[in-house]
C-alpha cells in the first residue's frame, strides 16, 4: 500500500506526490477498474467499489455547478481537468487534481478514465473560497 496520512488538525487525508489515483467508470458512472491507491485514500475495498457509482467519493462541499462543467468539457472536448474535493468513507476528505478522459472502447461504448494526482496547495485553497461563494448560490 501507498503511505497516505491524515492531517493531525483536520480530517484531511493526503497521498504520495509522486502517485497517481485511478479510476475507470462505464457510461453510467459504476466504477469498473480503482486502483489501490484510490481504495486506500478513500477508505474502501475494491469489493465496495466496483460496479457503485464514482459519486460515492463526491463530497458534500463540492458545488453542484461544478460537476456540471466538467460533463460540458468532457462531451464538448472529451476530457476535463480540475481540482475536486472528494469524501472518504470514514467521513474524512482528501483533495485531488483530476483529469477525466472519454474513452471509446472497442465495442463501441463509452468509459470514462480518471486520473488524479496531488494538487497545488495554493489551489486548494483558492478552490475553497471558490467553491463556498459557488455553493451560496445553489
Amino acid at each position: 500500500m501507498q503511505s497516505i496520512y491524515k492531517d493531525a488538525k483536520s480530517e484531511e487525508w493526503h497521498f504520495p506526490e509522486a502517485s497517481y489515483i485511478l479510476s475507470e467508470t462505464d457510461a453510467k458512472g459504476l466504477i469498473l477498474y480503482a486502483n489501490d491507491l484510490f481504495c486506500e485514500i478513500a477508505g474502501y475495498t475494491i469489493e465496495e467499489l466496483i460496479g457503485k457509482p464514482h459519486n460515492i467519493v463526491r463530497h458534500p462541499d463540492m458545488p453542484r455547478i461544478a460537476f456540471k462543467g466538467l460533463w460540458d468539457d468532457i462531451q464538448t472536448k472529451g476530457f476535463w481537468n480540475g481540482t475536486v474535493k472528494n469524501l472518504r468513507k470514514d467521513g474524512g476528505y482528501y483533495w485531488v487534481d483530476a483529469t477525466v478522459l472519454r474513452k471509446v472502447n472497442s465495442d463501441g461504448s463509452i468509459s470514462y478514465l480518471s486520473i488524479r494526482r496531488v494538487p497545488n496547495r495554493s489551489t486548494v485553497d483558492e478552490c475553497v473560497v471558490l467553491y463556498a461563494k459557488l455553493r451560496s448560490k445553489e
